[in-house]
């Protein structure tokens, strides 16, 4: 199992017993991947239900996504710790025996993500840019009307919603297995450090 080393809290020696079994959290999401991730789910579930009806707010929207892949991409290479690819590799390597043992109920304490976490956000990533990709080139004049460019538009932007939810109940689970409110954590950027409840 891969843990990410979580810092000792000052003076433990010193607390009283009420200190040593308040809640410890320590910042993990910045604020800029936060902010991102809220506006890149609003994105996507608008892009979803506009298609046809509202081709002018889903086209607006599309650009909006890419735009948001871009810098998904730039901050995954500078953002914070906890933003940064660099454990991407390691993680998807260690995603099919974290989702075995994940059967039994081990979940392992991870800072960041955790494998399926990671697993998750390469596939979520990769399903959106192709979604995002084929619908920019359908209004092109070369792409227009071809038939690979729109079926490919249209079966990744129904796996991005199988994987949206997916997504969430992975979320909702793994907030009951290990008792915390990950959403909470999503929003507020802080996490519970590993022993604390």
């Amino acid at each position: 199992m891969i843990d990410e080393a979580v810092p000792e809290t000052r003076g433990a020696s010193d607390r009283t017993p009420a200190d040593r079994t308040a809640t410890r959290t320590i910042a993990v999401w910045d604020l800029p991947l936060r902010l991102w991730h809220w506006i890149f789910a609003i994105c996507v579930l608008t892009a979803w239900f506009t298609p046809t009806v509202y081709d002018h707010l889903h086209r607006i929207i599309g650009y909006t996504v890419l735009g948001l892949l871009a810098f998904r991409l730039v901050w995954g290479i500078s953002g914070s710790r906890y933003s940064r690819f660099r454990m991407v590799g390691v993680r998807l390597r260690a995603a099919p025996t974290y989702l075995w043992n994940l059967r039994r109920g081990i979940t392992g304490r991870y800072i960041g993500l955790n494998p399926a976490g990671t697993l998750m956000l390469v596939a979520l990533l990769l399903s959106i840019a192709v979604s995002a990709i084929t619908g920019a080139l359908s209004v092109t004049v070369t792409f227009f009307g071809v038939w690979w460019i729109e079926d490919t538009h249209h079966y990744s932007s129904d796996a991005v919603i199988v994987l949206v939810v997916l997504h969430i109940a992975g979320v909702v689970l793994m907030g009951l297995l290990q008792r915390e409110n990950l959403i909470r954590a999503m929003i507020t950027g802080r996490k519970r450090i590993r022993g604390h409840l």
